[in-house]
């Protein structure tokens, strides 16, 4: 399942650089997750990057997306050929 930012977000500015995929932006008060964009970082890191710098614990699993692991892959090869298609 994809990831959520609550609004116990403080706006440090951490979680942003460390997504692999750039599912995180800077919503009207705190940061938010695209979970059309979040894998959980699957395909890149063994853990969510996001979970592991942010300072107050405000990113969980997000309930209204449910994913297994075999979808959020697929997600991460959709992107990644994506991403592919548009270099040079």
């Amino acid at each position: 399942m994809a990831l959520k930012i609550t609004d116990e977000c403080i706006n440090c500015d951490v979680c942003e650089p460390v997504c692999p995929n750039q599912a995180i932006s800077m919503g009207i008060d705190i940061y938010v997750i695209d979970p059309m964009r979040c894998t959980e970082c699957a395909g890149h890191f063994d853990q969510p990057q996001c979970q592991q710098v942010c300072p107050v614990e405000c990113i969980p699993l997000d309930p209204d997306h449910l994913e297994s692991s075999e979808q959020l892959w697929k997600k991460y090869r959709r992107l990644s050929a994506s991403k592919e298609k548009k270099m040079p």
